[in-house]
C-alpha cells in the first residue's frame, strides 16, 4: 500500500478522478444523460489538506466532510464559496444539535438534515449568520435501524414543515444505499429516493428537490443510472484510508 503523501501526489489524485469521470460519462451514457449533470464531492474526511490541493488540481471544486469542527478546521485553512472561497464544502455526517452552529457558520451546503429539532436549530444559527443554509434532507432507504435518516413515509410532512424556516432551502434529498453486493437491492433503493423526489406535491418556496444526492465508489454508478445528480467519492479518488 503506497504511503500517504504518494497516494494523494497530484498525478495519482488526477489519474483517479479522470477514472471516475470516464466511469461516470459510460453511466450517463447507459442512461441517457449528460456528464454535466453530475456534481462530484470529494469525500476528503480524515484525509490531509493535500488530498484538497491535488483535488483542486485536477478539476474538483466540490469536497464533503462528516465531522463539524473538522469542517471548520478546514473553512478556516480554505474558505468555501459561502466566504468567497473557490471551493464548496459539504458537511455530509450526522450533526448532532450542539454543534450545528458549526455547519450554520461554514458549510456550504449540509446532506443531513434529518430531524425537525435539528432544522429548527439550523435556521436559527444561519439567521443569526445573516445567511440562508443550503440543504439536502437525508433519507434512510436502506430501512438499516443504524443508518441516520427521516423513515421514508415521514418525508414529505417533513418537507412541508420545512416550508416555515426561512434560512433553510431544501436543495434535494440525499440517501445511502445498503452496503451489498446485489446490486438490484441497491438500485431499487435508489429508485426509491427518486421516486420520493418525484412525487412530493408540496410547492414552498424553500424547498426544490432539485438534487440527488446518492452514490459512493462503491455504487455511484447504479445512482447515476436511476437520477442521481451528486455523488460522494472518496476512495476511488483520494486511496484508500489508514
Amino acid at each position: 500500500m503506497p504511503d500517504t503523501e504518494t497516494q494523494l501526489a497530484p498525478e495519482a489524485v488526477h489519474r483517479r478522478v479522470d477514472e471516475v469521470r470516464e466511469r461516470i460519462g459510460r453511466a450517463c451514457e447507459r442512461a441517457g444523460r449528460s456528464a454535466d449533470e453530475i456534481t462530484i464531492v470529494g469525500v476528503s474526511k480524515t484525509f490531509p489538506m493535500q488530498a484538497i490541493v491535488s483535488g483542486v488540481a485536477a478539476g474538483l471544486t466540490h469536497f464533503g466532510e462528516n465531522r463539524a469542527r473538522a469542517l471548520r478546521d478546514r473553512v478556516e485553512e480554505r474558505p468555501g464559496r459561502w466566504k468567497g472561497g473557490d471551493v464548496c464544502w459539504h458537511m455530509i455526517g450526522h450533526l448532532q444539535t450542539n454543534k450545528a452552529k458549526f455547519v450554520a457558520r461554514h458549510a456550504d451546503r449540509f446532506e443531513a438534515l434529518d430531524s425537525p429539532r435539528l432544522a429548527e436549530e439550523l435556521n436559527k444559527r444561519a439567521a443569526k449568520n445573516d445567511r440562508v443554509l443550503p440543504c439536502f434532507v437525508q433519507v434512510n432507504i436502506s430501512g438499516a435501524d443504524q443508518k441516520y435518516g427521516l423513515p421514508p413515509e415521514e418525508l414529505h410532512d417533513f418537507l412541508d414543515a420545512c416550508a416555515k424556516h426561512e434560512n433553510l432551502h431544501i436543495d434535494g434529498l440525499m440517501g445511502m444505499a445498503s452496503f451489498v453486493d446485489d446490486s438490484e437491492t441497491v438500485r431499487s433503493e435508489f429508485a426509491r429516493l427518486r421516486t420520493l423526489a418525484e412525487t412530493y406535491t408540496g410547492d414552498p418556496a424553500n424547498v426544490s428537490l432539485e438534487e440527488l444526492s446518492m452514490g459512493m465508489s462503491n455504487d455511484f454508478e447504479v445512482a447515476i443510472e436511476e437520477g442521481s445528480t451528486v455523488v460522494r467519492i472518496g476512495s476511488a479518488i483520494f486511496g484508500p484510508r489508514s
